[in-house]
This record gives structure tokens, C-alpha cells and sequence, in this order.
């Protein structure tokens, strides 16, 4: 998916026991999991931003194939969001059909999605997975631009992490 195309829509089960899809205004999809060290690392910083804005619908999506991992299965999805109170909607791409229709390859991998849906920023959430402190916030400052109604200065930035466990 190339900065600039619609969302497509989705709907997902969650680990609160709903379904889960696009609504209205601003969306971050980030395709994170329960064991990629990259994907754990970027959790708390996910909650942090998911909480100062409020206003913006976070869904972490989970894609991996839970028979080849099962860390990553919808049980252990759960008591992870229970555990470590996630701060947003923690998504179950069971299919993978949602992560392959965005192109995504990493977790975590963010998309950012302007009110109208259309991809405003791609990438990491930030620069530096194991020192927050010297980080540059790619996703901050493209939350701070969109909702400003301007363009993230920065729109797309290489994904760090773990492939996507595909099912075979």
C-alpha cells in the first residue's frame, strides 16, 4: 500500500470479545504480535500514544500464524491485553488477509490513516526500538501533523521487526 491509497475495510475479532473495524476519523493500524522482541519492545510506547491521543482509534493487529507460534494465539493475545492493559483494541488477523492487502511485512509495522482513510504514514513507530529517549517519533509527528490537517513531514520509513509468520 503506497502513502496516499483508501483503507480497506475490515473487520476483526478482538481479545474483548467484539469484532473490530474502520470506523470514522483518524486510524493507526500497527501489525504487532506477542513474541517478536521488536514488537514487545514498541508495546509501552503504543499504549503511551494510544492514550495521548484519544482521539485517534488504535488497532494493534496481530497476523502471525498461531500453529507455527503459538505465543501468538488468540488465548495468549488475550491474557496479554489483560496482563499489560492495553490501551487500544488488540485485533486478530486470523486469515492474514488484512496484512497482505496493506503489504505489510514486520511487526510492528504502522499505518496511519487520515479521517478520509487514505495512508498518511507508513513505517516504525519511531527510530530506535531499544532506546526510546534518542528516538525520532516518526508516529508521533505524523499524529501531531494529521490532526493539525497538514502532511507528516515524514510519510514513510523502512519497518523494523520480525517478518510475518505466514501460514504455510
Amino acid at each position: 500500500m503506497n502513502v496516499g491509497e483508501q483503507a480497506p475495510d475490515f473487520m476483526l475479532p478482538a481479545t474483548d470479545g467484539e469484532e473490530h473495524g474502520p470506523g470514522g476519523g483518524i486510524a493507526a493500524v500497527v501489525f504487532t504480535c506477542n513474541h517478536c522482541p521488536y514488537a514487545l519492545a514498541w508495546h509501552d510506547r503504543l499504549m503511551e500514544l494510544a492514550r495521548d491521543y484519544a482521539d485517534v482509534h488504535f488497532y494493534a493487529i496481530n497476523p502471525n500464524d498461531a500453529e507455527r507460534y503459538p505465543e501468538d494465539s488468540f488465548g495468549a493475545m488475550t491474557e496479554r491485553a489483560r496482563t499489560q492493559g492495553f490501551a487500544f483494541d488488540y485485533l486478530y488477523d486470523e486469515s492474514q488477509e488484512l496484512a497482505r492487502s496493506l503489504g505489510s511485512e514486520r511487526t510492528p509495522e504502522v499505518f496511519l490513516f487520515d479521517a478520509e482513510h487514505r495512508l498518511v504514514y507508513h513505517g516504525s513507530p519511531d527510530s530506535d526500538h531499544q532506546d526510546p529517549s534518542g528516538a525520532e517519533p516518526y508516529l508521533r509527528h505524523a499524529l501531531e501533523a494529521v490532526l493539525a490537517g497538514e502532511t507528516p513531514r515524514v510519510q514513510d520509513v523502512p519497518a523494523v521487526g520480525c517478518t510475518i509468520k505466514w501460514r504455510q
